[in-house]
């Protein structure tokens, strides 16, 4: 099978945010007064959007009010517009890999569970312009991943058919998506879960390194 398109998810996959993301979230916890938590456990409270990371990382009484869960959420979005690029960096061999892939004339976009703001200004730092052809974080009134809802919406805009996207993402929550939106579901090793996580929600490709992509998947 020839594949004519790679979706990818942004972190853990793209880039290493785990820092920018997990400080950001103890600075809001810390300015109420709650405890914070450490750096790896971030690989498992995030993955699901911002709100549902607000609602793992608050305390379990102020988790349960969605109140307070958007009055924390906005303190957190505010924080964390400051300092998403503190840390955060493309992983080793990734632009790389995009250079290749844009050289091929592969079209490429990004759907992330990440806020949308702060997805498009992370890929505007970070990669060159023009690298993908869309970027679509979480949008009021869209679904969130593993919905496949917006990654479909992406491939339709990149005029290809859901069975020649190649879907590459590093939690069950990326790889859910792929097998629910028909796609090739590649899990990345170096991202923030175990390879038994992604194969078990349906990887059928997994990869040690970003350029074994082009080992291991025809275009």
């Amino acid at each position: 099978m020839q594949y004519k398109a790679v979706i990818f998810d942004l972190d853990g996959t793209l880039v290493d945010s785990l820092a920018d993301l997990s400080d950001s979230v103890n600075l809001m916890l810390e300015s109420y007064g709650f405890p914070t938590h450490e750096m790896e456990k971030y690989r498992y409270f995030v993955g699901n959007g911002s709100k549902k990371l607000m609602e793992r990382t608050l305390p379990r009484d102020k988790a349960a009010s969605a109140e307070f869960v958007e009055e924390a959420l906005v303190k957190y979005k505010a924080i964390y517009k400051e300092r998403l690029l503190e840390k955060t960096r493309p992983y080793n061999g990734v632009r790389e890999l995009l250079a290749e892939l844009k050289s091929r004339g592969i079209p490429l976009a990004v759907c992330t569970n990440k806020h949308n703001d702060a997805a498009l200004t992370i890929v505007k730092i970070l990669f060159a312009p023009g690298t993908f052809e869309e970027v679509l974080g979480d949008r009021p009134g869209f679904p969130k991943k593993p919905n496949p809802a917006t990654p479909l919406e992406i491939a339709s805009h990149l005029g290809v058919k859901p069975d020649e996207v190649a879907y590459l993402g590093d939690t069950s929550v990326d790889m859910e998506t792929a097998v629910h939106a028909g796609f090739l579901p590649v899990g990345v090793l170096w991202g923030f879960r175990p390879e038994e996580e992604l194969v078990k929600s349906g990887a059928k490709v997994l990869l040690k390194a970003p350029l074994e992509l082009l080992e291991k998947v025809e275009f």
